[in-house]
């Protein structure tokens, strides 16, 4: 016995090699599912577009605000963070708008030649337009089926395409889904085909519809932190996926100049209101002067007061500004300590000398904006919502710090020019009496019309940053999508099929071998046993017992002569002229001894030596079934009978000429206690001196004793052992009996090996080493392949 730890790869590759066939059929196979799955499945195109998110921080002055820069209304730029727009592109909010502007919640389908097939655009036969929609279609997915009859009629059927009513194009309907009415596209002519002229028609849940768009929209930046984001969407519909994505954009940049609407709106707002107060203020004192001048008869200033007046004016310009600033920060101050729970954006652009203030009014509205879009969709745990509400929290704090910081800042200078102002009263006072009271109210008028003067200009200023506003997202590249579809990859779906296909058959193969404890070749023999082998037997297709005569050049009967020849070499070399006896056995029934015994008789008796075949199966004889010989007396009659005599148990068949048969007889009731009968002896006795070889059919050894108790008679033992069909442990039994030595000179021949094993150490029988020498079996097609 060998016993070795290393593995032989070419061993291996040959133990799957020799399965050629299977790994063809399964690739074959697999190939042909790969083209079958490819023609069933609705290919998957990817929709790619690219837009750029405006940030005048990094970027500068947008070219369509650089023409209103001088009039103060850019303020300190957006700052748009990239990462923030992804969310508000993505949200449902957007993603509904988008739906609900391109009616994408419902789908028109018809049955084609292999699957249904989604129409879109211009290739949809009709239009359903609701006029009321059910609480059915609000509730749950819904299908119906629209078979047209023709350019005016129509029929509606349910999912089990039962006729429910019939109507006509552009009719008002009233049903369970709602009123609607069905128009037809006017390119579209009904065909003969009933199947072409229905169409399945699909009512989604807008939520849903909205969850699996979600699902297949991709928006990511190119690289952290850049403005440019591509926005990519896998669709079955390229016309549809690359509307949707058109659309996804628009709607994006609408809620964005909505959103800067508003802001300039509030501002708007704001400045309407106190022109309305100040407005009368002015109309007042205007009124005032006239008055005056009226009642005073005066006309003008003399030179001195106009120079007067002209430093005053100087010092009430500043005045005026100041009390401005003072009044906006104090009113937004009151604003931001108002906002209690939900905070509300601030008007911009109302002229603070702090451009800190200015730019953190414009975060602060930002952050504000994003947050209440936001709070459309998710609730108040979502992170982004509990960011953005810190983030504002902590802007609100610090604007309002730095607003006191400017209000404390602002009276101080207020101050110094009341003073100032004090000083140019005093000579105010020089001045006649009529002229003093005069410039007072003329004083007055200025201020007021000066702070009238500002807001107007400011309302300017805010209208048109309101008319001048631009969307956010610049486009770069449209939505486009390939002509070549991204899913099902045909390549790769082969080539998986393909390797699947290689899989099965091999982990068949390999579970098969690992779980196989079936003896297959001599290889498996000499490593579990020691045994001298003799030979293998080929497997035989034919229903023949008899598989050699003068004429066969098959492989198994070259196979037989091959033993045959080998035999020469294990026979003890003898003086006398007595004939040898050889047994053959097996470990258990059904492993072809008798088979063997047969044949080796044949081979042995055509070359010219008389030969024997002698049944000693007393339990279950095999070699009269398989020879086709009646039931007669044979061994155990012998036994039991004096009177009969060899001659009386001989018989022949013509198949074997030279090759006498005595068969076992009829089944004892006691085989083993026969079989130490004396007469055994004589038996064998006199059968070796009338043959030159005795070919004995013996009893398995692993089953019964029978074959020991005559073994002592016995010049040689053949155990046959048959391959694809003995156990490996069994083996142990022929080790022991070839170690103990109670079987004589014994040696193993395997029999039914097939013929195309590509591991052990077979010859090959029927090709290779036979061509022009043996005559190959012709085997059915089928056979040949498997």
């Amino acid at each position: 016995m060998e016993e070795k730890d290393n593995i032989d790869i070419k061993e291996q590759i040959l133990n799957y090699f020799v399965h050629w066939r299977l790994f063809f059929v399964g690739g074959l196979i697999s190939v042909l599912g790969a083209f079958i799955f490819l023609r069933y499945t609705t290919p998957t195109y990817k929709i790619v577009a690219s837009i750029m998110i405006k940030d005048n921080n990094q970027s500068g002055i947008s070219t369509e605000l650089a023409a209103f820069e001088d009039l103060g209304i850019i303020g300190g730029g957006s700052a748009n963070n990239p990462e923030n727009e992804i969310e508000i592109i993505q949200s449902r909010k957007i993603i509904g708008r988008v739906i609900d502007s391109l009616n994408l919640s419902t789908s028109y389908f018809r049955e084609g030649r292999i699957r249904k097939v989604e129409l879109y655009g211009k290739n949809i036969p009709i239009i359903i337009d609701f006029l009321e929609k059910s609480e059915l279609l609000k509730g749950r997915d819904t299908v119906v089926v629209v078979s047209i009859i023709d350019n005016n009629q129509y029929e509606l059927k349910d999912a089990e395409d039962e006729v429910r009513t019939k109507h006509s194009f552009g009719q008002f309907v009233q049903s369970k889904l709602g009123t609607f009415k069905i128009v037809k596209n006017p390119n579209f002519l009904p065909q003969e085909d009933i199947e072409q002229n229905e169409v399945d028609v699909f009512f989604h849940l807008r939520d849903k519809l909205i969850d699996s768009y979600f699902e297949i929209l991709d928006i990511a930046a190119i690289k952290k932190l850049s403005p440019v984001i591509k926005i990519s969407l896998l669709t079955h519909v390229r016309e549809k996926g690359e509307d949707f994505v058109n659309e996804l954009i628009k709607q994006y940049n609408i809620d964005g100049i909505k959103d800067e609407g508003l802001v300039s709106q509030k501002t708007l707002s704001f400045i309407d209101q106190r022109l309305v107060s100040i407005g009368e203020n002015l109309k007042l004192v205007q009124d005032d002067v006239k008055n005056y001048k009226v009642e005073n008869s005066i006309s003008g200033l003399s030179r001195e007061a106009e120079l007067t007046l002209e430093g005053l004016s100087e010092t009430n310009q500043e005045l005026i500004k100041i009390r401005t600033e003072l009044e906006v920060a104090k009113w937004v101050k009151e604003s931001l300590k108002s906002f209690s729970g939900k905070e509300e954006i601030l008007p911009q652009n109302l002229g603070f000398s702090d451009i800190g203030i200015s730019n953190s009014i414009l975060n602060f509205n930002e952050l504000v904006l994003q947050k209440n879009s936001l709070a459309e969709d998710a609730g108040v745990m979502n992170p982004l919502i509990i960011q953005y509400t810190r983030q504002i929290k902590a802007l609100k704090l610090n604007l309002i710090q730095s607003i006191s910081n400017l209000i404390v800042s602002l009276e101080m200078k207020l101050n110094r020019v009341k003073n100032e102002a004090s000083k140019i009263n005093t000579k105010i006072e020089a001045i006649p009496y009529l002229e003093r009271e005069f410039i007072d109210i003329a004083r007055e008028q200025e201020i007021i019309s000066g702070l009238y003067s500002y807001l107007l200009k400011k309302r300017e200023e805010t209208s048109i940053s309101l008319a001048v506003t631009v969307p956010n997202a610049k486009i770069i590249d449209e939505a486009y999508g390939s002509l070549i579809p991204v899913a099902p990859n045909k390549k790769l779906i082969l080539v998986g099929f393909f390797i699947v296909g290689l899989l099965v058959p091999f982990g068949f193969i390999y579970i098969r071998n690992l779980l196989d404890t079936k003896i297959h070749s001599r290889k498996d023999i000499e490593e579990l046993t020691t045994i001298p082998f003799l030979g293998d037997v080929p497997h035989s297709d034919s229903d023949s017992k008899v598989v050699i005569n003068n004429d066969s050049r098959t492989g198994i009967a070259e196979a037989f002569r091959l033993i045959r020849t080998n035999l020469n070499f294990m026979l003890p070399n003898k003086v006398d002229t007595v004939g040898k006896a050889i047994f053959v056995t097996s470990t258990t029934s059904g492993e072809g001894k008798s088979f063997v015994s047969i044949n080796l008789a044949a081979a042995l008796s055509l070359s010219n030596k008389k030969v024997l075949l002698l049944g000693m199966d007393l339990r279950a004889p095999k070699v009269t079934k398989y020879l086709g010989l009646a039931e007669r007396k044979g061994v155990t009659n012998y036994i039991t009978n004096s009177a009969l005599n060899l001659n009386d148990l001989k018989s022949s068949i013509p198949e074997i000429p030279g090759l006498d048969i005595i068969s076992s007889g009829v089944i004892p009731p006691n085989p083993a206690e026969l079989l130490l009968n004396p007469k055994i002896a004589a038996l064998f006795n006199e059968v070796k001196k009338d043959y030159d070889y005795i070919i004995v059919d013996t009893a398995p050894v692993n089953l019964v004793a029978d074959t020991l108790l005559v073994s002592k008679y016995a010049d040689m033992t053949l155990y046959v052992s048959r391959a694809n069909y003995l156990d490996k442990r069994m083996l142990n039994v022929a080790q022991t009996l070839y170690t103990e030595k109670k079987l004589a000179n014994m040696a193993i021949v395997l029999n039914d090996t097939g013929t195309t094993k590509g591991y052990g150490y077979g010859y090959g029988y029927g090709y290779g080493y036979g061509n022009g020498y043996l005559d190959e079996v012709k085997k059915p097609w089928y056979k040949r392949i498997f």
